[in-house]
Formats: structure tokens, C-alpha cells, sequence
């Protein structure tokens, strides 16, 4: 059989129901990882779901735990030769809250629901739906060529929305029983429902609190307004030392030195496609001379992303005693990541804020990742996707948002390709997660299409002659 043949066999998975009938059951499955009751449904998950999805495809199955982790690890295997090349593949089977009481009218966060073309349900595009195209597409694969023609690797993790807590440990620890050449992976969305996009890391993100305590308790503003400071006025001014009017972070060492020339000249090719509810892009706000592309895929930004002083529910004419606001940067590759809070530190004092104490938040974030748009496994991965769909993929040196990519970067020594089979419209953080079923279809047809050439000689040749990641 050929090429289109597995195409067709991915597809036909759409069209039959099949894929609608398997992610229905995933979905059913409540696997809540910020709520520590779901443990059970996490162990269920891989139990009823991903370990016979494997099996059937002829992968042994490993379920590893790691003291970090609240959640189990999934490894499954299947070698078809040593010569061949070996990929990686990822996916997390957790979800966010479903945030029941919030969706439409007739939606549920646990029941798979069509509505014109469109797919709904928690996880249906993080990160179920995505992890599931990619599985039905290597079934596809197998079915027409009665092989894979490369060896398979694949790793579902049961934490990420929680930041993949044990991951990083797991991954050091295993590296050898993960080893591969590569990582072809699928998550988060694409730069425009109708534009295939491959993207090769993601930005990082640190949050941390800002925090005045000028006294205890609140005092009469009648009284004392003007003979004792106000921790919220003095709060707003040190939070305007470290981003401008317009958005430009003004602290050293918070932002690269620079672009490198292959990134700019891929975010160049980028443009944004606004879907229903987006805000207005406003082009006066963040870095100078930046395009609004390169101030998300290559940039750094800085936001306040809550300021809380006295009582915001019910004001009292009394001066607060304490400021509080949390902010995070989102930031890429080239930052000196261990001395950021000494740097934010130091020009605090400098700007005179030495009364604002800085302190990590709860929350865990990724670090920042990234490699080389002109890798050749990259160039391999863009040129599969164009054979199959006809149309020039979208190319995002980083992701805008964050996930665990440095783990494979950095740990694993790892090219890393995602191939999104969501959109900028897909809700997945809120109520009404959705999928339109044009994006899975191609979604099919795009990972069938990488898992056959996975197999062809072009691909052996790629991994018999590895170049080094750059991380620039």
C-alpha cells in the first residue's frame, strides 16, 4: 500500500465514527489533576484507555511514578530494528477543571458534543483529542504497511496542568529506556485554524510576588493621609520602574540580547489570524521595533496578572496596611533563568524599592526552549506536512504559551517538532473547549503522513547523520 493509502485509513477513522466513539470515552473520564480526588481517574485513564490502545498496536507498556508527581507516567514501546531511526512521542492525559457550571446551554465538559462542525468537551483539544489523532495515525501507518518502518517511543504523563511535577527527574532517570532521535509531539494550537504550523519550543514562565507591608492594619485616611506611606501607591510605582507605559520591560537581564537571524527570518513568514471574541492587537503596546509576531514567538513579556490592596469589595476610608500583585514573565531562550530574581532584586533597590519583597509564586512553570528553525529534521518535518496538505507550514520557533519541551531539549538531547491539532479559537483553558472537525481531519491526514515518512529512507539517513540541537 502506499502513502495515500495510510492517509486515507487516519481519515476514514473521522469519517467512520471511530474517532468520535474513542475520544468520547477519554473524555468521559473526569482526569482533573489540580483536584487531588482524581487520582483514581488518572490510573483509570491509562488503565482502560492508553495501555490497550498501545497493546493493539503491539507496544509493550511500563506505568513508572516518580515521588514528585501526583499522577503516573506511561512508557510504551515498540522496536522494529536497530538501524531504524527511533521517535518520541508525547502527550498528557490530565485536564484542567471542567468548570461545569460554566459552559453553554447543552454542553458538558465530560460528554463529547457536535454542534456545526465542531467538537466540544474538556480535553478534546488538550490534551485528548490530540494525543488520540496522533495514535489512530500510527494505526493507520501500521495497517498499510504492515510495519511501522521506524522504532516508536511514547510518553503520557498525568500532571501537566499541574506543571509537570516529576517529569524532569523521571526523564534523567530513564533517559536511556526513552532514548530517541527525535520527539514528534502534539499540543497547544495552531497559528490559524487553516494553517498547518509546526513549532519547535515554547516560551518559559516565571511567576513571582510582589509584596509591601508597610504596618499593621489600616489607619484613618482623614487622620494620617499624608504622613504615612501608602503600600498600594508605592506598589504601582515600583511595578511602572519594571514595565513601561507601552509595555517595554525595563529590566536588565529580563529580555535577550537579541533575535537570532534564523528565527526572525521564520516569524516573518507568521501571520496572525483572529478568531471570534479575540481582542484588537494594539501595536503601540510592548518592545520597540518589534513586529507584533516577534513580540510574542521571540520576545519576553511581563504582566501583572493580579494587584490587590485594602479591601477591593468593600472600600473603607483607611489607608491599607499591605500591597500585594502577582506578576509573570513570559520569556525565551537566552535569559540567565537562576539570577532573574537577584537582577529584579538589585534594580529594585537601584529604582528606591527596597521595602517590596519578591517572592516565587506556588504556581510551577516550564523553562524557556527552543531550537533551530533550519535543524534539518525540521526542514524533513516541514516538507511531510506540505506533501500532504499542499500548503506551506507555519513555522513558530516558540510557542507563546509554555510547556515541558525543555525536558526533552535539554535532558533528553532531543530535536523537538509539535504539530498542533488545535486553533487560537479552541477555548481550552475555559469553559466550551472545541475543535473544529476540519482541524482533526487534517490533523489525521498531517500525522499519518509524518509517521510514513518516518519510515522512508530520507528519515533513516537523517537519523544515521544527527546534527546537534541549537537552542539559540
Amino acid at each position: 500500500m502506499t502513502r495515500q493509502s495510510a492517509i486515507d485509513l487516519a481519515t476514514a477513522k473521522l469519517d467512520s465514527g471511530e474517532l468520535f466513539e474513542t475520544l468520547s470515552r477519554r473524555i468521559a473520564i473526569p482526569t482533573e489533576s489540580q483536584n487531588d480526588e482524581r487520582g483514581p481517574e488518572m490510573q483509570r485513564y491509562l488503565d482502560d484507555e492508553m495501555i490497550p490502545a498501545f497493546q493493539a498496536m503491539g507496544f509493550s507498556c511500563r506505568v513508572l511514578r516518580h515521588p514528585k508527581s501526583a499522577g503516573p507516567f506511561l512508557v510504551a514501546e515498540r522496536i522494529e530494528g536497530k538501524e531504524l531511526p527511533t521517535v518520541l512521542g508525547y502527550g498528557h492525559g490530565d485536564v484542567i477543571r471542567g468548570q461545569d457550571d460554566r459552559w453553554r446551554p447543552g454542553l458538558s465538559p465530560w460528554n463529547l458534543t457536535e454542534r456545526d462542525g465542531i467538537w466540544y468537551g474538556r480535553g478534546v483539544v488538550d490534551n485528548k483529542g490530540q494525543h488520540s489523532i496522533n495514535l489512530l495515525a500510527l494505526e493507520a501507518v501500521l495497517a498499510a504497511r504492515g510495519r511501522l518502518g521506524f522504532n516508536a517511543r511514547y510518553l503520557i504523563e498525568m500532571g501537566e496542568e499541574t506543571g509537570s511535577p516529576g517529569l524532569r527527574e523521571l526523564c534523567t532517570e530513564q533517559a536511556e529506556l526513552l532514548r530517541a532521535d527525535l520527539l514528534i509531539a502534539s499540543d497547544g494550537p495552531r497559528i490559524a485554524r487553516n494553517k498547518p504550523t509546526l513549532f519547535l519550543g515554547s516560551r518559559g514562565g516565571l511567576g513571582f510576588d510582589l509584596v509591601i507591608e508597610s504596618r499593621e492594619g489600616a489607619h484613618h485616611s482623614g487622620n494620617w493621609g499624608g504622613l504615612i506611606s501608602n503600600p498600594g501607591v508605592l506598589l504601582a510605582h515600583a511595578i511602572a520602574s519594571l514595565v513601561g507605559p507601552n509595555g517595554q520591560i525595563r529590566v536588565p537581564g529580563f529580555v535577550p540580547d537579541g533575535i537570532p537571524d534564523s528565527v526572525r527570518q521564520a516569524v516573518a513568514k507568521l501571520e496572525f489570524e483572529p478568531g471570534p471574541g479575540d481582542p484588537e492587537i494594539e501595536p503601540w503596546w510592548g518592545e520597540p521595533g518589534l513586529t507584533p509576531q516577534e513580540r510574542v514567538f521571540a520576545w519576553c513579556s511581563l504582566e501583572v496578572l493580579a494587584f490587590e490592596t485594602g479591601n477591593p469589595r468593600q472600600p473603607v476610608n483607611a489607608i491599607p496596611h499591605r500591597a500585594w500583585a502577582r506578576m509573570q514573565l513570559r520569556y525565551v531562550v537566552g535569559l540567565e533563568t537562576d539570577k532573574l530574581m537577584n537582577k529584579l532584586r538589585a534594580f529594585l533597590d537601584r529604582q528606591g524599592f527596597p521595602m517590596v519583597k519578591i517572592a516565587p509564586s506556588r504556581e510551577t512553570m516550564f523553562r524557556a526552549s527552543r531550537i533551530d528553525p533550519s535543524h534539518p529534521w525540521v526542514q524533513w518535518a516541514a516538507a511531510s506536512l506540505h506533501r500532504t496538505t499542499d500548503k506551506e507550514a507555519a513555522i513558530l520557533p516558540s510557542l507563546g504559551g509554555s510547556l515541558p519541551n525543555d525536558v526533552f531539549t535539554e535532558v533528553l538531547n532531543l530535536p523537538t517538532v509539535w504539530v498542533p491539532h488545535s486553533y487560537p479559537g479552541s477555548a481550552n483553558h475555559a469553559p466550551n473547549e472545541n475543535v473544529p472537525i476540519t482541524v482533526v481531519r487534517e490533523g489525521l491526514g498531517i500525522m499519518a503522513g509524518l509517521y510514513w515518512d518516518l519510515g522512508e529512507a530520507r528519515a533513516r539517513e537523517r537519523a544515521a547523520n544527527p546534527v546537534p540541537i541549537d537552542c539559540r
